[in-house]
């Protein structure tokens, strides 16, 4: 069983030690989890952007009975990267960029919204396998690379995770292009994460648009919907329901995850 050991210190701390521990492990916030192989990130994983199935499945890099197959065959042995350039559905090359690609966007998402440590898991390895590791020094900086230009272009980092809706009316605006497709898809419930993966774009490139959109007053955050109100849920025989038991849920989710 994996032993699961709680984390103290911030998200960069925390991986500056396990780089320097030549760890192996998943590391997890509340925006993210990141994959190390002896002390470096080998994946990256958050809610707030495609992961690489999506990329490349929506791309038409690979299609997408091609990726499950992948899945199914080489999951439980994570050689998933592996298994996909020797079925000859990528090519090495392309498998490193797109990888690479989804590692930096998941990275700064991890990082820059609620990246709060939860807890470090040694041992646990991705079922993708090592494609290109990273030294954590270069995720660092890259990610703090990525949040000062996005600061510097519109300073709001709600954009990247709220829904999104437009604001600037529905008369023509000339835009370039990316931009125009990406202001294309808001319709008030789609968030960046969304945005990208129906276009098949890089989560960051997305956030570059959608900032500038917000920048030239085109897109702002949803409304959040009106509260529902304050009734009890009653079962068949009018009894209300009970509230789950958050602590019993939480020691099924690490059962499982020990699995």
């Amino acid at each position: 069983m994996t032993t699961v050991a709680r984390a103290d210190g911030s998200a960069p701390e925390l991986l500056d030690r396990l780089a320097a521990d030549r760890a192996t492990g998943a590391l997890s916030t509340r925006t993210g989890i990141f994959y190390l192989s002896a002390g470096h990130v080998v994946h990256v994983e958050s809610p707030h952007s495609p992961d690489l199935g999506e990329l490349l499945t929506r791309s038409g890099a690979v299609p997408p009975a091609g990726w499950w197959e992948a899945v199914e065959r080489a999951g439980t042995r994570h050689r998933v990267g592996r298994h996909l350039v020797d079925s000859g559905r990528l090519t090495a090359g392309a498998l490193e960029l797109c990888q690479l690609g989804a590692l930096f966007d998941a990275a700064y998402c991890a990082l820059a919204h609620g990246g709060t440590v939860l807890r470090f898991r040694p041992g646990v390895t991705h079922w993708l396998g090592a494609v290109r590791p990273v030294p954590v020094a270069t995720v660092l900086h890259e990610s703090w690379r990525r949040r000062e230009l996005l600061h510097r272009i519109w300073p709001d980092p709600a954009v990247d995770t709220a829904p999104l809706t437009r604001t600037g009316g529905t008369g023509p605006v000339a835009l370039p292009p990316r931009r125009a497709r990406t202001l294309a898809l808001v319709d008030g419930v789609r968030t960046a994460a969304q945005i990208a993966s129906a276009s098949a774009h890089r989560t960051f490139h997305t956030l570059v648009e959608l900032r500038r959109l917000a920048a030239d007053g085109l897109v702002a955050p949803a409304p959040p919907p009106p509260a529902a109100p304050a009734h009890p849920a009653t079962g068949a025989g009018g009894a209300a329901w009970d509230e789950p038991d958050t602590a019993l849920l939480r020691r099924l989710l690490d059962a499982l995850e020990a699995l």
